[in-house]
């Protein structure tokens, strides 16, 4: 099944929902330029991957690509709603502990919130 992405907005976050397979070919290519058309529209964006049952380790890479990608701009990327079979591949190669996962879009989007929320110590210090 080929991939096919929608996005939305929920709060603040931006979300690309996902639905399909992210392989080698085209379906990494479309996914990279979902994020990064995202990113510039809003600088938070959840991946919802539930209805993603099958991931390579091309589309385990173009992940970590877009994840530091959207460090480096001072954004956030984040993944939601991981399939047993995602989330599998995602501990197996020790992924799991960087990426911030949530078991849905509403708690990924209210992680943006409480994160903006709080201050830095520069913040303090001020």
């Amino acid at each position: 099944m080929q991939l096919r992405i929608s996005n939305r907005s929920f709060g603040q976050a931006g979300v690309l929902d996902c639905d399909g397979r992210i392989v080698f070919g085209d379906e990494t290519a479309l996914l990279h330029h979902a994020v990064k058309d995202m990113f510039t529209e809003n600088k938070t964006v959840v991946l919802n991957l539930k209805n993603v049952h099958y991931i390579d380790s091309s589309g385990v890479g173009e992940l970590v690509g877009l994840f530091t990608s959207a460090r480096k701009a001072g954004g956030r990327m984040v993944l939601a709603g991981l399939t047993q079979r995602v989330r599998d591949v995602l501990q197996i190669t020790k992924l799991a502990m960087v990426f911030e996962i949530y078991d849905s879009v509403e708690e990924a989007a209210e992680s943006f919130k409480q994160k903006a929320g709080k201050a830095t110590p520069a913040e303090y210090a001020g």
